[in-house]
């Protein structure tokens, strides 16, 4: 079998026409502005540290992990916060949250160096074209490589070697960026496969994903879905869909198979048609009468996937309709009853997302990543509307909202 890769990933065509909502634009600058105040606040108070989620507002330093996936997110939101701003201080936060986990391109417990390396080692790359920064990024890639398993195609979870989560499909580009610049077919062959295992056995005929899929480990077979984070085992948890909507439209990118492209539609159609005007989801649309209404990390998550679906549409009409949505849930989020904008007491920037519910972990609270993708959508979309002839959400000179 072939396994091509294209030769740069896709690039991204925002569809003119696009309805920007009342208050977005405010509400854009509101969230950065309450960025700037609250991800340094979290540097001086709690140098060198990386927590997950908070408790009643307060980051929780010394909390349970399950799992240390968490790391580049707050490198990340220090390189978009410098991007924006031009502040030094914030360049050389982010340079030395990012050297704190150069180590890590080596780790191979976990299956979330994507999330590691992708936010912070990536940007760094980007911003200066040094290819020290990109080698580390490739490595990181290499290393998750590792954890292939060639009877079931599929790259492991960090919990056991017969576990497949959704959650991989968010990371697997670092291993699709390593194969682009190094020309390894293996490395290829190791993305694209995954990525076919995951589309056959995660996501459902109606376009919703499971967390978890059990395979045998002598055969390869793929034997059930389960969950470790959703309601039920045939539940539907909200952030796994973000992740699939956000990661098939990623690999999609990276290969131009429209097989991962149709997949990543469906699992945004069923996103849009079970959350509808709500725009937030609760952690699992499955579950009855949840107690929570709101995960509010999983709509970011998709907020940022449905605008990269948005530019990768052909149909300008569909393509209209992901953008459209994208910024109406970016707008909700930007609301003061989630933005924590106005309250010096809290020291997340997106209330309302949950980390682990199963373990009473950050539930109803600011998450890491939440507030990273958050950001980075919110900085994608002002990229792609000054590009469409509008104006940035906001500016050097003009970043500290009242």
């Amino acid at each position: 079998m072939n396994y091509p890769i294209l030769d740069s990933p896709l690039p991204l065509l925002i569809p003119e026409g696009i309805s920007v909502p009342d208050g977005y634009r405010d509400g854009a600058a509101k969230a950065w502005a309450t960025a700037e105040q609250k991800v340094p606040a979290l540097t001086i108070k709690h140098p060198d540290q990386f927590p997950l989620y908070t408790e009643e507002g307060k980051w929780a330093v010394d909390a349970e992990a399950w799992t240390n996936w968490c790391e580049g997110f707050l490198g990340g939101q220090l390189w978009l916060l410098a991007a924006r701003t031009g502040r030094p201080d914030l360049r050389d936060a982010a340079e030395h949250y990012s050297l704190l986990i150069e180590e890590r391109q080596h780790d191979r417990s976990v299956h979330d160096l994507g999330f590691l390396f992708w936010s912070t080692w990536r940007r760094w790359f980007e911003l200066t074209g040094d290819e020290s920064r990109d080698k580390v990024v490739v490595q990181a890639g290499r290393t998750m490589s590792l954890r292939f398993n060639e009877k079931g195609r599929y790259l492991r979870s960090f919990l056991a070697p017969d576990s497949l989560f959704i959650d991989i499909m968010m990371n697997v580009g670092v291993v699709f960026h390593a194969a682009q610049r190094t020309g390894d077919p293996d490395l290829a062959r190791i993305a694209y496969e995954h990525c076919l295992t995951t589309r056959r056995t995660l996501v459902r005929g109606d376009g919703s994903a499971s967390h978890e899929g059990i395979f045998d480990l002598q055969t390869g077979a793929f034997l059930r879905q389960s969950t470790q984070q959703g309601f039920a085992d045939d539940g539907s948890w909200a952030r796994g869909q973000g992740w699939a909507i956000h990661g098939f439209g990623t690999a999609y990118r990276y290969t131009g198979d429209r097989r991962l492209l149709r997949t990543a539609l469906d699992c945004a159609d069923f996103y849009i048609e079970r959350t509808g005007d709500a725009l937030v989801p609760p952690n699992d649309w499955d579950e009855p009468s949840p107690t929570r209404p709101w995960e509010s990390s999983a709509a970011a998550i998709a907020a940022g996937g449905l605008w990269q679906l948005a530019g990768l549409v052909q149909d300008q009409a569909t393509a209209r309709g992901y953008a459209d949505y994208a910024l109406r849930i970016l707008t909700r989020l930007c609301d003061d009853q989630f933005l924590s904008h106005g309250d010096p007491d809290w020291e997340g920037v997106l209330r309302h997302g949950s980390y682990h519910e199963a373990k009473n972990l950050g539930v109803d609270e600011s998450v890491m990543w939440g507030d990273y993708w958050f950001l980075d959508a919110l900085d994608t979309v002002d990229h792609h509307l000054v590009a469409l002839g509008g104006q940035a959400l906001s500016s050097k000179d003009d970043h500290h909202v009242p």
